[in-house]
């Protein structure tokens, strides 16, 4: 991805190595498997996480410094302000014109381990996510090498891949559309054609970032690659041995890539009406 030359986003909340230590999970065998599972999925919806946790969580110190830490200008930091920039500058032309609702800017909250979002108390072992609480994308660095070394799906456009699909949760939040699946409570059905627009999201996201001149050869094999590789088949296959479709919450890996790809290669938001 050509993204050193990109505009970077000033809607970026730095907060790696704010966080405090010591932390004391409850709720016996079932919150640790439920918490272990999640870690596996990319944008995993918070508020599921949040019921399989103790309703009091431990106090977290926090140093007193400021968001501007000492790491806010390392490669890792400018290649999610450039990606996020980017987003905000398509979804600002695409939105009003595809859906008729002007976009708002989300923040990306970078951490380190855990973090207190308006969606409750959060270790990174959920993976990224999105909070429709505060309209903030969190993200944990360690996701990456996660994604490398344990999914083996390198490239940074893999990476670009994951922060576009929370932002794709936060253009459904501005839609309404997370609202609604909220209101329907524990759906597994709703949650998967959640998960998949975001996916669909993201490429029409990819498609404009192509027209801008931000994507390279092969870039989006890596972002189908990335898409795949957090299926749910795929994780509880290796995780478990064995598929419960029963029990999806982001789709099948065949599925991840199908809306990835509607999404990039039409650049069009109707392709996306996944809970038809």
């Amino acid at each position: 991805m050509r993204w050193r030359d990109q505009r970077q986003s000033t809607n970026v909340e730095d907060r790696r190595g704010m966080s405090g230590r010591g932390i004391a999970i409850g709720g016996g065998g079932l919150a640790i498997v439920v918490i272990l599972a999640a870690a596996l999925l990319c944008g995993v919806d918070p508020t599921q996480l949040i019921q399989n946790m103790p309703t009091e969580a431990p106090p977290v110190q926090q140093p007193q410094t400021t968001g501007n830490n000492v790491n806010s200008q390392d490669e890792n930091s400018q290649f999610a302000r450039a990606v996020m920039g980017s987003t905000e500058d398509i979804w600002r032309e695409v939105l009003p014109k595809q859906a008729g609702v002007n976009y708002s800017e989300p923040k990306l909250v970078l951490f380190t381990d855990q973090i207190q979002s308006a969606c409750g108390y959060t270790t990174a072992a959920t993976g990224p996510f999105y909070c429709p609480g505060d309209r903030k994308l969190y993200l944990d660095f360690a996701f990456f090498r996660e994604l490398k070394e344990e999914f083996k799906a390198d490239g940074d456009f893999a990476q670009a891949y994951v922060i576009a699909h929370e932002v794709g949760h936060h253009v459904q939040n501005l839609l309404g559309t997370m609202s609604q699946v909220q209101r329907a409570g524990n759906n597994n059905r709703l949650s998967v054609a959640l998960e998949l627009q975001a996916d669909c999201y993201a490429g029409v996201w990819a498609y404009y970032a192509a027209q801008k001149g931000q994507v390279e050869k092969g870039d989006p094999e890596e972002a189908i690659r990335a898409a795949a590789s957090v299926g749910d088949d795929v994780i509880q296959r290796r995780t478990t041995g064995y598929v419960r479709p029963d029990s999806f919450t982001h789709g099948t890996a065949q599925q991840r890539m199908q809306y990835f790809a509607m999404g990039m290669q039409s650049g069009d938001m109707r392709k996306c009406q996944t809970f038809r």
